[in-house]
């Protein structure tokens, strides 16, 4: 069975960075990163949930502004199709040949391999566990130790678009099922202080569907803002959750497309930057 714990205790964990999922939206992630880390916070423990977890795992290996520079090169990079093909043939010989998903991740492997200097988890810098969803135990499971590279693929195993991942016999499908922003994991954990990096939908209201497209994605959105929202009123006394803003605009509620578009990365710079911009802002705000 892959290594794992409900409750391992981390060394240190008082600042916790929690880091959702969200797909090509990540990249505002990495300006949050930057404006943290400028701002002189730096995290005990890392805890991230599909495309977070990629970012995590990143910034874990070293919590430097050079990590954040090579997230910024990743993220700038994948224009060109990176992780998701653009060939069509090849999504559709990908499909007929599996028939339970597009994209093979061997890519995003060799990313993930290529990008971080070391092969294991409790081989990082800095604490890192990433959650994944166990398709045989149709639970939660989060991934503290072993191969990173086999953990962070489990957590980003989107269905339909990437394979399941197996690790010790069992097989992981996208953490974003289970916990998309896992605040209540830092917790248990142990945190005091928690930055929570999104991808922008935890700031864009929710409104009834208006075509039948959009009936599913809002089903999704309640199924993954739910825990979250429970976890944020059932905080401990003493807890402090910064959600870090994303500088996008939300005055008309959700964008829908964003679901369809999971291949558009060619707004990537100008989400860091905006992210950057909104994030360092705040910072400068709550630390006066």
């Amino acid at each position: 069975m892959p290594a794992s714990s409900r409750s391992a205790p981390a060394p240190d964990c008082q600042t916790t960075f929690v880091l959702g999922g969200g797909g090509h939206l990540g990249a505002y992630e990495v300006g949050m990163l930057r404006a943290l880390l400028e701002a002189g916070i730096k995290p005990d423990l890392v805890l991230g949930t599909s495309v977070g977890a990629i970012n995590g795992a990143v910034l874990a290996a070293d919590p430097s502004a050079a990590s954040v520079a090579r997230l910024e090169q990743l993220w700038t990079g994948l224009s060109g199709g990176g992780v998701f093909e653009a060939n069509l043939f090849t999504r559709l010989g990908t499909a007929a040949r599996t028939r339970t998903h597009l994209y093979s991740n061997a890519v995003l492997r060799r990313m993930l391999e290529s990008d971080l200097p070391v092969a294991l988890i409790e081989e990082l810098a800095v604490p890192f566990q990433c959650v994944a969803a166990s398709i045989e135990r149709a639970a939660e499971h989060w991934f503290t130790a072993g191969p990173i590279a086999d953990a962070v693929l489990a957590s980003c195993a989107v269905p339909g678009l990437l394979p399941p991942v197996e690790v010790g016999g069992e097989h992981f499908l996208d953490g974003g099922l289970v916990d998309s922003v896992p605040v209540g994991r830092a917790v248990a954990l142990g945190a005091r202080t928690i930055y929570v990096l999104h991808v922008g939908r935890l700031e864009q209201p929710l409104r009834p569907p208006r075509r039948a497209w959009e009936v599913a994605a809002v089903a999704f959105e309640i199924a993954r803002r739910h825990r979250f929202a429970r976890d944020i009123t059932n905080l401990p006394q003493g807890v402090t959750v910064h959600l870090l803003p994303t500088g996008a605009d939300t005055s008309r509620g959700a964008n829908w497309s964003q679901y369809v578009r999971y291949r558009a990365f060619d707004e990537t710079h100008a989400r860091i930057e905006r992210a950057y911009a909104a994030t360092d802002a705040y910072l400068r705000q709550v630390q006066k």
